[in-house]
């Protein structure tokens, strides 16, 4: 990326764009998502490369999620929602998934107030009431702490899936008696778990798999996908401005509008 802008805005470079224009000249823009989402993918892949335990390769994935926090909020980049744990990760051996949970509680804890000090804000998606109390507490007080910061958003999914999200909201109305004619796409998106977050306008698989697994699957009708090769532990600011300027170079289409 050759410009720092803000999100959502375009940047000209070398004069206004009547200037531009004026010069029979296409402007060069570089245009920055408000909101990316990164499955992280391949932690435990790249812990048996290496003839190491699964664990390791969690333990090292948390390298790359600081580079992707401190990437994404250096770009202008606002929202950055990070697939920590989806609702079918259960599935996992139960020794894996609790050193996750103790890994994640250790490091939301360790982390608090350094994000407090960048002016991020964090929040969390997905079901709670499953998970441990400890963990629970972890998230409560991280979000109590940097509930009026006004820099990047970080939005963690814990326990989270995408029709589970959906069930839920469907659920939610039925039960504050709202009537067949009034549910609209407002009135769902209301009461997803991502109320008040824009959609994404990236979403960012690494590990070489090309699917969503259930993530964000009302809120990414619309978003461009990228997908990467790297596993999760590799996956280094260098690679983040990678698909940062992959997007860059995309043309959106909203029904036939390009943007």
């Amino acid at each position: 990326m050759k410009i720092k802008e803000k999100p959502g805005r375009e940047k000209v470079r070398g004069g206004s764009r009547s200037e531009k224009a004026k010069a029979g000249k296409e402007p060069e823009v570089d245009i920055i998502p408000v909101h990316v989402a990164i499955i992280m993918d391949g932690n435990g892949r790249w812990a048996e490369k290496r003839r190491l335990a699964r664990i390791m390769g969690h333990q090292e994935g948390l390298k790359a999620v600081r580079q992707a926090i401190t990437t994404a909020d250096g770009s202008g980049v606002k929202y950055l929602t990070l697939y920590s744990f989806s609702s079918e990760n259960w599935k996992r051996p139960d020794s894996e998934v609790n050193f996750l949970f103790h890994l994640m509680k250790v490091n939301l804890e360790k982390e608090s107030l350094p994000l407090h000090g960048k002016n991020v804000r964090v929040r969390f998606i997905g079901r709670r009431q499953p998970l441990p109390e400890s963990l629970r507490k972890a998230m409560s007080d991280i979000e109590s702490l940097t509930s009026a910061n006004t820099g990047l958003t970080l939005v963690f999914a814990i326990n989270y899936g995408g029709r589970q999200e959906i069930a839920d909201a469907v659920r939610m109305i039925s039960e504050k008696g709202y009537q067949c004619r009034e549910i609209d796409e407002k009135l769902i998106e209301s009461f997803l778990y991502t109320s008040g977050i824009p959609d994404p306008d990236l979403i960012i698989r690494t590990s070489g798999e090309n699917r969503l697994s259930n993530f964000l699957l009302w809120q990414s009708a619309y978003s461009e996908l990228y997908f990467t090769p790297v596993l999760w532990p590799d996956f280094t600011g260098k690679e983040f401005r990678k698909a940062l300027d992959s997007y860059q170079k995309r043309k959106r289409r909203f029904g036939g509008i390009t943007r």
